[in-house]
Parts: C-alpha cells; sequence; structure tokens
C-alpha cells in the first residue's frame, strides 16, 4: 500500500496523481507515516489526571504545545489544582486552630466539610477528563475563563 508523500492520501498501484491533494506521483511511494501523537481528546483527558503536573507536562511536550484544545484543558487543571490547593492550605490552618482548642468539639464538622469538598473537587475533575475526552470545552466559572485566555481563545 503506497501513500502520497505530501498528503498522506491512500494511493493505488497506477495512479500517477493524488486523486486528495493533486500532487504528482512520483519516484518510491512513502509508507504511512507512524505517529506515537495521541489524540487532542485524550491528551486533553490525561492533563487532569496529576493536576498541575500533567497540565505543565502538556504545555511543554511538542505536538500539544501548540494545539489550542489541549492548552486549554492543561491550563484549566494547573488552575483547578491551584484552587485546590490554596483552600487545603486555608482549610488546614481554620481546622487546626480548632482542632486545638480542648474545648471545642466543632473539628468533627469541619472534617466531614473537608472531605465532602475533597469529594467536589475529585468529581469536577472527573467531570472535566469526561467532557474533554468527548472534545468539550466545558468551562468552570472564572478558571474556565482565565484557562481559555492563557490558551489564547
Amino acid at each position: 500500500m503506497a501513500f502520497c508523500a505530501k498528503c498522506g492520501s491512500e494511493l493505488t498501484a497506477e495512479t500517477k496523481f493524488c486523486a486528495a491533494c493533486g500532487a504528482p506521483v512520483g519516484g518510491p511511494q512513502t509508507p504511512l507515516p507512524t505517529s506515537t501523537a495521541m489524540s487532542s481528546n485524550l491528551a486533553g483527558l490525561l492533563c487532569y489526571v496529576v493536576g498541575f503536573i500533567t497540565g505543565i507536562v502538556f504545555l511543554v511536550i511538542e505536538p500539544y504545545k501548540q494545539d489550542k484544545f489541549v492548552r486549554f484543558h492543561a491550563f484549566q487543571s494547573i488552575f483547578l489544582s491551584a484552587v485546590w490547593f490554596a483552600f487545603h492550605i486555608v482549610w488546614s490552618y481554620l481546622f487546626m486552630g480548632v482542632f486545638w482548642n480542648p474545648f471545642s468539639s466543632l473539628w468533627h464538622l469541619l472534617l466531614l466539610i473537608n472531605n465532602l469538598v475533597s469529594l467536589a473537587f475529585l468529581a469536577c475533575a472527573l467531570l472535566l477528563m469526561y467532557k474533554a475526552y468527548h472534545n468539550e470545552r466545558y468551562k468552570l466559572p472564572y478558571i474556565g475563563d482565565l484557562a481559555a485566555k492563557q490558551a489564547g481563545e
């Protein structure tokens, strides 16, 4: 099986010109290019797997740093991770202040709230993975607009 050197379309043995792009078919025919790059939707999904780490990875590796879809999801992953991290820092100071007070039984409620908010962040990340896999640019409030701006949309 032969392929056009210009556009990669499939060619038959007796073809003199490519049916897709019109380029002349001359000399040795090129084999199908082997590309190890994954699709944009899978790369967008993987941006959320480890949060800001995979977001940064997909912003710097070559085939994806030019793709606006992957860039949007990478920036949104980074910003969501930053909000998650900032929430846990503030919450831990609040929690430790109540926890060290021996007369307060409020720490059980704070622990429950912490677990519910962490579960909400996880559910949000899973939703974003699902939307990215289905080629949708689901924007979170504030974070999505900032990510779209950084991605160049």
